[in-house]
């Protein structure tokens, strides 16, 4: 399958995908030429003109606009969207799990799709609370932690 990363995918996200999401070809917007700031009522038709199979975006209002959601049916294109707002080398971590963590199975379930399918991946929760426990064992040890050290 042919993925095309809309120009909203960080492109670090990219160089992970195509390290472990084998016997597809990703290609980021960005590397096209004459592609970038194309509109998403072109960029769908242009991307099935194109070859591609799939769309992934982390916009998530897409599905909001009228228009935007016409040119994506009309396209016969999968959509995957991973959609979240966390800025910064946050934002970075939330996008690389959420979309290295679902899309090995959308892409299988693609795979066995007999027309095109809106995908959302659910996101990673980042608070800290959610992704790490800390422990202090000279305040909680924790068992057979030695006691002199």
């Amino acid at each position: 399958m042919r993925l095309l990363l809309d120009e909203n995918v960080p492109r670090p996200l990219q160089q992970v995908l195509t390290s472990f999401v084998l016997n597809h070809h990703i290609v980021h917007l960005l590397d096209l030429p004459g592609w970038s700031g194309t509109q998403d009522e072109t960029l769908y038709p242009r991307a099935a003109a194109e070859g591609f199979h799939v769309v992934v975006t982390n916009d998530g209002r897409q599905m909001q606009r009228p228009r935007e959601v016409v040119a994506i049916a009309a396209s016969g294109l999968h959509r995957i969207e991973y959609p979240h707002k966390h800025p910064g080398l946050l934002g970075m971590g939330v996008a690389i799990a959420t979309v290295t963590a679902g899309l090995p199975s959308a892409l299988a379930l693609l795979e066995e799709a007999g027309g095109p399918r809106l995908i959302t991946l659910r996101g990673v929760d980042p608070t800290v609370a959610s992704r790490l426990q800390a422990i202090d064992p000279a305040m909680n040890p924790p068992r057979f932690w030695p006691t002199s050290l």
